[in-house]
């Protein structure tokens, strides 16, 4: 059974592209999310990923943003920052809890 996820690419007003998922990203919907994530990382700028609707994520998840960790931006649910940490993605990308200021 596939676990509910939405994955939209926008511009944000700077002319930044953001990736927004919402919903879970486990095994069985992870295609969907590493096909995006691919797709919208340019190699020549930060791509923002909001993660600030996502619920729960897995390994899969981790697996598919840590090869484009560097060049990533990521706001993440409060709820996620304890894996993104154990994992060890926070170590690879700029990582900070939707509920911390932009500064």
């Amino acid at each position: 059974m596939s676990t509910p996820l939405t994955v939209r690419v926008d511009r944000a007003a700077d002319g930044q592209l953001v990736l927004r998922a919402a919903g879970e990203i486990d095994a069985s919907n992870v295609a969907d999310f590493a096909e995006a994530l691919d797709a919208a990382v340019d190699g020549d700028s930060t791509l923002n990923v909001d993660l600030s609707a996502v619920d729960y994520l897995d390994s899969a998840a981790i697996n598919a943003l840590v090869p484009h960790a560097e060049s990533l931006q990521i706001i993440a649910n409060p709820l996620l920052m304890r894996v993104l940490t154990v994992s060890g993605l926070a170590e690879l990308a700029k990582i900070r809890s939707a509920t911390e200021s932009a500064d």
